[in-house]
This record gives structure tokens, C-alpha cells and sequence, in this order.
């Protein structure tokens, strides 16, 4: 794998609009260090409407100088997560953070210590109308609020997020997964990068080593892992009881505003359309003329007689995405094309390089893209699906202020998977034989398993592991390895599985953002709403979608979707969801 000196420039994100360089990062940092300690003039004070607007004017000044340094560290850190000089300013910029925040702790108390009718007539001010539901939010959340000697203490707790950057560290940095066997004998080396291309890969022996090995290592690893994980839940249960939430879901669900019922409903739908999954199973079985079936199969790519799996130039693939979000109009395309020619987006892999893909964004600013191309269809929808994510960051930006830009993690998955939609939809259109168009329906379905029916899956995981905790139960090695086994049975069917399975929890990142995963679900359901609108024609639907991308945070989330003609609230919308899938496996059927 290449250094990332090796990797051409052009490839590599251009970071200079965040920060210049590492140097002017600490020079900064130091420029704004004595202005940080005017925060303190503040307390004892916030019960001003001139002394809040002080604030408020003051703290976005800081925030300006302080969030590019901090996007540019982590960003710089991904680079190369082993290097010891970037991982420095991750930490000097953090602890300054964690510093302010605990010197600063009295201004959330003091706000939330005004009286409703103080907050009513703020939310009412036109001065004060870029922070309205800032101050609702405030208003709503006060009977989770602490006295302000116990939200200082709370604020320091910020080393309770080593728990995601010890998984983060050991899978990325000091896991060694070393080389593989494929059917004639020959070794491959396997990394967290290319393990999705070898599980797509026509070579059994190949899919079945790979699954093996890199779930395996995981297990070699796991009573730490399992320790590491089983901190988090505690912590996650123990902070929403402090905070007088019935249960961390909750707390989770009512930092978003989303009704647990949402969470409830999207459970027992996909249990209930289970069998959509099953279909699909049997029909890539059939497809690959297998006599079993087993959870390395799953993933495979290519199907049909040829299979080779076409590669993808970084240039083809944009090219591809801008013709199939050709339906959003001029400006949307013109954006793609953009994020390609100002180097939004970083590319390619390199040695020590950060796995995954990802879009970072911050107010002010171009959003930023990660990504691990190397040329498969599955780069090019993972590009496709992180620009999602940025044109929704950037038309949020453009067109709401910054107190009501950021939309919520809810909302965050769906634009980048309307994308994935866009494309998928796109293919078909322009496939030129049946093995094409069935490798295009199996890959919708594998993105239907891996987005709506993983995640839940893995949703179903984090709910039971919580409420175990919050039950009292024990929860050890052994527990939340079984109880993981017994959820991938039930979402499996007759898909045969391997003992490594059961280890396969302890490689999920996402486990450390709690309760997560479970908006991929809801994400691709949306999307699959927002997309069938746009494609049908349907009179009004690309302008409703603006209205999505370009709402950032300006309402709940429930209520920006049933603006944009998406009611997630509404069972018949998983229910159109459903009915879509079962049509296009009806397709597929149709050209065996």
C-alpha cells in the first residue's frame, strides 16, 4: 500500500481553506487562548437580554476561530492515525476544549435557569429570532438540566469517549490481520480497506478466509473488546439516568426528537418483512447455483457467467454520479463537479490511513469527504452516498443561519443515501444485458440488508444490550457475544453461519455512538420515499426535497421530513417502502 506521500496531490483533500498548515494551527490556537478567559466574565450575569446577546455574539466569534482548528486536527489525524504529531494536536486542541467546557459549565446552568416566561419573550425578540429554537430547545430541556456544582462535574467527563478511540486505535492502528488463502493457494494480504473487496470477490475460499480471519482477529481480542464495550453501555445508561431520562434509548431518541415509537415501529416492521430478506437470499443462491448458503456468500458481487468485476476510474465514477443526480437539476450537478475540482475529497487509500468513508462539515466552510477508493462498484455508491452527505451540509449552510444549520443525526443518512437511490435507479436505466441488471438488483438488495436490515439488526443488538444493564443483568463476554449469535440467527433464516460471527459486534464503530445505527434504517427508508417521488415525476418532488437538504436543523426532524412530503410517523411509509423491494426482487425473478 502506498505512503501518503506516494498518493498525487489532486487526490488529497485541500485543507488549506481550515488551516495553512500545522504551524499556523498552533499559532492560532495560542492567539485565542487569552480571549477564552473573557468567558468567565459572564457568570453570575446570564439573566440580561443585553448580557445574553454579549454572549451569544461572542461565543459564535470563538467558535469561528476554533472549529476549523479542530475539524483540521482530526482531519489531519486520519491521515495517518499512527502519527504521532497529528495525533498531538487532536489532543492539545481536545483538552483545550474539555478545558473551556468545564471552565464554562455555569452557562448552561444559567440558562436553563431562566424562567419560562424569560425564555418566551427571547424566543420572541426578532433580535434573538437565529436562536428561537435554541431557546425552546432550552426551555424543553430543563427538567434534565443539573445544579451547576454537578453540571461542572459532568462537563469534564469528556475521557469517557476513550471507550470509541480504544476500538478506534486497535482496529485501525495495531490490528494485524495478515494474509489469506483464495482457492488456488495464492496469499493476500487483508486490511479493514479491502475487506469489503474480498468479500465481493467470485472466490469462495477467498470470501470465507476473509470473513473468517478478520472477525476471528477481532475475537482474539475480544475479552478487552468486550470490557471496552460493556464501559459504554454503563456509561451510556448511567448518564441518562443522572440526567432523569427513563432509559439511554430515550435519551438518546429525545436529543434527536424522535418518539421512541419511531424506534419501536421500524423493530417491528423489518421483523415483519423479514421475509423480503429470505427471498433475496434465495434468489442470490440460485443466481450463484450454490447448494448451501452460507453468511460469507451474502456479499458477493458479481454475478452471471462473467464474473469480473468491472473497475472504476476516480473520473468515471464522478461522471456516473453527476448523471444520476441529473434529476435534482444544474445546481446539485454543478456542486459534484466542484467537490471533484476544488478537492473536497480525499481519495484514495494509503498506509495508516483512517478506514471508511466519511463527510465532516462545519459552518462556513466546504464540507470535507473520506474516502478508500479502489475502483469498485461499491467505491463509486460510497462516494456517491458521502457527497450525499455534503450537498446536504452545504445547502443547510447556505441557507440557514448558523444556530439552525445543523441538522440532526436523524436526518443525517438520508440525502447521502437518496444518492445511492439516484444511482442505483440510474444503472438500470442504462444496463445493457441481464447479468448487468441483475448484478444491479443484487446490489440494491445488498444495500437494502446492509442499510435497513443490519442496521436494525444491529439497533435490535444496542436496545437489548441497554436494557439488559438497565435490568440489572449481568452483562459479560459471553452474554453479548450469544445474545449478538442469536439476533444474526433470526435475521439470517437458512443462511448457514460460522463461529466467528459471534465476534462480529466488536468491529462495529458505530456501537460507540450510541443508538446510531438504527437512523440508517430509517435513512433508506426516507430515501427510498424521496427517490420514488423524484423519479415518478411526481409534480412538486424535487422542490420538497430542497426543502429537506436545505433545512438543516430549523424544526424537528419528524416535522422538516412531513414538510418535504416524507412522514416517517406513518407506517405506510415503511409499508410503500416494502411494497417497493418486493417489485424490484419480482424483477429480478423475471430475468432468471
Amino acid at each position: 500500500m502506498k505512503t501518503r506521500s506516494e498518493i498525487e496531490e489532486k487526490f488529497k483533500w485541500d485543507l488549506s481553506t481550515l488551516c495553512t498548515s500545522d504551524e499556523e494551527f498552533y499559532s492560532k490556537l495560542n492567539e485565542i487562548k487569552p480571549q477564552l478567559d473573557k468567558l468567565q466574565e459572564y457568570k453570575g450575569k446570564l439573566n440580561n437580554k443585553e448580557v445574553i446577546w454579549d454572549y451569544l455574539c461572542f461565543d459564535r466569534s470563538i467558535s469561528k476561530v476554533l472549529d476549523p482548528l479542530q475539524i483540521y486536527a482530526y482531519l489531519k489525524s486520519d491521515e495517518v492515525v499512527s502519527d504521532n504529531a497529528r495525533n498531538e494536536m487532536v489532543e492539545t486542541i481536545s483538552n483545550m476544549l474539555s478545558k473551556v467546557s468545564y471552565e464554562t459549565s455555569f452557562i448552561s446552568s444559567e440558562l436553563h435557569a431562566l424562567s419560562d416566561e424569560f425564555l418566551d419573550e427571547l424566543i420572541a425578540d426578532e433580535k434573538f429570532k437565529d436562536y428561537d429554537k435554541f431557546f425552546k430547545d432550552i426551555k424543553d430541556d430543563k427538567k434534565h438540566i443539573l445544579s451547576p456544582a454537578e453540571e461542572k462535574l459532568l462537563s469534564g467527563m469528556d475521557f469517557l469517549g476513550g471507550f470509541s478511540e480504544n476500538m478506534h486505535k486497535l482496529s485501525d492502528a495495531d490490528i494485524n490481520f495478515g494474509e489469506i488463502e483464495d482457492e488456488k493457494g495464492e496469499k493476500h494480504a487483508l486490511t479493514n480497506s479491502n475487506y469489503s473487496k474480498y468479500m465481493r470477490c467470485a472466490d469462495r475460499t477467498l470470501r470465507k478466509n476473509s470473513f473468517a480471519r478478520l472477525n476471528g482477529e477481532f475475537g482474539n481480542h475480544i475479552n478487552m473488546l468486550s470490557s471496552n464495550y460493556i464501559s459504554e453501555v454503563k456509561a451510556n445508561c448511567y448518564f441518562a439516568k443522572v440526567r432523569n431520562y427513563p432509559s439511554a434509548l430515550e435519551r438518546a431518541l429525545e436529543n434527536e426528537e424522535v418518539d421512541e415509537k419511531v424506534y419501536f415501529t421500524l423493530l417491528n416492521q423489518v421483523n415483519k418483512n423479514l421475509p423480503v430478506l429470505f427471498d433475496y437470499y434465495k434468489l442470490k443462491q440460485k443466481e450463484m447455483k450454490l447448494d448451501d448458503f452460507y453468511i460469507y456468500d451474502t456479499l458477493a458481487g458479481e454475478l452471471g457467467e462473467n464474473k469480473a468485476e468491472k473497475q472504476y476510474t476516480y473520473d468515471e465514477a464522478i461522471e456516473i454520479i453527476k448523471k444520476a443526480v441529473a434529476p435534482l437539476g444544474e445546481e446539485y450537478v454543478g456542486l459534484i463537479q466542484r467537490a471533484k475540482d476544488e478537492r473536497w475529497i480525499d481519495v484514495y487509500p494509503n498506509k495508516d490511513k483512517a478506514s471508511g468513508a466519511y463527510c465532516n462539515s462545519i459552518y462556513g466552510h466546504h464540507p470535507y469527504v473520506l474516502t478508500n477508493f479502489e475502483g469498485q462498484i461499491d467505491d463509486v455508491f460510497t462516494l456517491a452516498h458521502e457527497l450525499g452527505h455534503a450537498m446536504h451540509s452545504y445547502f443547510s449552510s447556505k441557507c440557514q443561519p448558523e444556530t439552525k444549520s445543523y441538522y440532526t443525526i436523524f436526518l443525517a443518512e438520508i440525502a447521502s443515501i437518496t444518492n445511492e437511490m439516484l444511482l442505483i435507479n440510474y444503472l438500470l436505466s442504462v444496463a445493457k444485458s441481464d447479468d448487468e441488471k441483475k448484478n444491479l438488483y443484487n446490489k440494491l438488495f445488498d444495500e437494502v440488508k446492509g442499510s435497513i436490515y443490519r442496521q436494525t439488526m444491529f439497533a435490535e443488538f444496542e436496545q437489548t444490550m441497554h436494557s439488559m444493564n438497565e435490568n440489572d443483568v449481568p452483562l459479560t463476554k459471553d452474554k453479548v457475544c450469544d445474545t449478538y449469535c442469536d439476533i444474526v440467527k433470526k435475521y439470517f433464516g437458512h443462511v448457514k453461519l460460522i463461529d466467528e460471527i459471534k465476534y462480529e459486534w466488536a468491529r462495529i464503530p458505530h456501537f460507540f455512538r450510541g443508538f446510531y445505527v438504527y437512523k440508517y434504517s430509517t435513512g433508506m427508508i426516507c430515501a427510498i420515499a424521496f427517490a420514488n417521488r423524484i423519479l415518478s415525476g411526481k409534480k412538486g418532488a424535487v422542490e420538497d426535497y430542497f426543502k429537506f437538504l436545505s433545512a438543516g436543523g430549523c424544526d424537528t426532524p419528524i416535522t422538516i421530513l412531513k414538510n418535504a412530503g416524507c412522514d416517517i410517523t406513518d407506517e405506510k411509509t415503511f409499508e410503500g417502502c416494502f411494497d417497493y423491494l418486493r417489485l424490484m426482487l419480482n424483477e429480478w425473478q423475471k430475468l432468471i
